[in-house]
C-alpha cells in the first residue's frame, strides 16, 4: 500500500444515508492499517425525535452535529497528520448541506450565525470518494441494517438528501473526486470490485473520475 499511503494523507468517503460510506471507510482504514474517523450519528440524543417529527427538534439535532463535527475536525488537526493515511466517513461541508434541508428559513439564519462564530479549521481531503445510489436502494439498505432511529425516515427525505449531494458534488473542486455508483456493484462484499477500487484510488492524482469496474481503465 505504500504508493497509496504516500499519495493520499486524508481520504473521505461521502454520500447519502444508507449508501455504505461508513462500511467502506472502515474497510479502507483496515486496508491502510490506519486511524478511522467516524461522525457518530448514533451519539446524537435528538436524532430519534428528529425522525419522529423533524420540525420539533431539527435545530437541536443540527446544532449537535455541528458542534460534534467541528470538535472532530479540531481533534484531527491536532493529531499527527504525518501518519500514512487518515480515513473519514464525512466531510465538514455536509453539515451545511443537511442544515439547508432540515431547517426553516429563520433557523437556518441562526445556524449560519453560530457556524460563523465557530473556529473550524478542517483539513482539505487529498481524495473524496462520493458514493451514489437511487432512493429505492438506499431505503432497502436502511431497512436491512435495522437502526431504530431510522425507521421513520421517508423516501421524500432521502430524495432531498440525494439531490442535495448531487448538487454539492457537481460543483466540488476542492479535492480530487472519485464518484462511485454502488447500485450495480458491491465494493464491500465483492473482493474483485473492492480490489479494483483500490487500484483506482492508487491512480487518482487530480480532477474528477468515475469508478466503473467494467471500464475501470480511466
Amino acid at each position: 500500500m505504500s504508493e497509496i499511503d504516500n499519495k493520499h494523507k486524508f481520504i473521505v468517503v461521502e454520500g447519502p444515508i444508507g449508501v455504505g460510506k461508513t462500511t467502506l471507510a472502515k474497510r479502507l482504514a483496515e486496508s491502510f492499517d490506519t486511524d478511522l474517523l467516524l461522525e457518530g450519528a448514533g451519539e446524537n440524543p435528538f436524532l430519534n425525535g428528529f425522525y419522529e417529527n423533524q420540525k420539533n427538534v431539527a435545530f437541536q439535532t443540527q446544532l449537535f452535529f455541528l458542534f460534534q463535527r467541528a470538535q472532530q475536525m479540531q481533534d484531527l488537526r491536532q493529531e499527527d497528520m504525518f501518519r500514512p493515511v487518515h480515513v473519514a466517513d464525512f466531510i465538514m461541508e455536509k453539515d451545511r448541506l443537511f442544515a439547508e434541508i432540515t431547517l426553516d428559513e429563520e433557523e437556518f439564519k441562526l445556524y449560519q450565525q453560530v457556524y460563523q462564530h465557530l473556529t473550524i479549521d478542517a483539513p482539505v481531503p487529498d481524495l473524496v470518494i462520493y458514493l451514489q445510489a437511487p432512493v429505492n436502494v438506499l431505503k432497502k439498505r436502511i431497512s436491512h441494517r435495522g437502526r431504530g432511529y431510522e425507521r421513520n425516515m421517508t423516501a421524500d427525505y432521502l430524495h432531498r438528501i440525494n439531490e442535495s449531494y448531487a448538487r454539492f458534488f457537481h460543483n466540488y473542486i476542492q479535492s480530487p473526486l472519485l464518484i462511485v455508483n454502488v447500485e450495480e456493484i458491491d465494493i464491500i462484499n465483492n473482493e474483485n470490485d473492492y480490489t479494483l477500487l483500490l487500484e483506482q484510488i492508487k491512480q487518482m492524482k487530480s480532477g474528477r473520475h468515475y469508478f466503473n469496474p467494467a471500464t475501470v481503465s480511466l
